[in-house]
């Protein structure tokens, strides 16, 4: 086995969603162990009210593996796995669809410096507005790639798999 992946849905959605899925399917072809967390009922409490739960429950499994991992997360799942990064090591971060705040919740965005990642975003993302994440991502010197679709990023999968790709080889080299 070459290491571990933690994918995290997006709010009202479930381990089962297509990207997630696609990716934890893409991986374990791979040799690449996953787990997709079920965050189904922190999300009962709405938005804001979900991500202390999500937090606690993401961190929860990243300290029960034995090696950092690498942590995929798909717009509140983005969001939750940069803050998550902030508390225990992991080893890369691929964020989609990533909002830069959770309108009534305290804390912004943000991830621990050096960690490597990629967030990827749709131009026409009409839930989390590109210039929260453009700013982050200009301040911090991240890489973007900027596609041409909305917030489900269903359009492009073939994009997403192959920057996933490029990043399990860069880890598995760096291992």
């Amino acid at each position: 086995m070459r290491g571990q992946i933690i994918l995290s849905h997006g709010s009202d959605s479930s381990p089962d969603a297509t990207k997630v899925s696609m990716l934890a399917a893409l991986a374990e072809s791979l040799g690449w162990r996953t787990q997709r967390p079920d965050y189904a009922a922190d999300d009962a409490r709405g938005h804001a009210g979900s991500v202390a739960p999500r937090i606690a429950r993401l961190r929860a499994t990243v300290e029960a593996l034995d090696a950092p991992p690498l942590l995929v997360g798909s717009s509140m799942g983005a969001f939750v796995s940069g803050l998550v990064s902030l508390d225990v090591p992991v080893a890369g971060l691929l964020l989609l669809a990533t909002p830069c705040e959770i309108p009534g919740y305290t804390r912004a965005f943000d991830l621990r410096e050096g960690v490597p990642t990629l967030l990827i975003h749709g131009w026409r993302d009409e839930v989390c507005p590109l210039a929260g994440v453009h700013a982050f991502a200009a301040r911090r010197r991240l890489p973007l790639l900027m596609l041409d679709d909305d917030h489900r990023l269903g359009a492009s999968m073939d994009a997403i798999a192959a920057e996933f790709l490029r990043m399990l080889d860069q880890l598995a080299d760096a291992a």
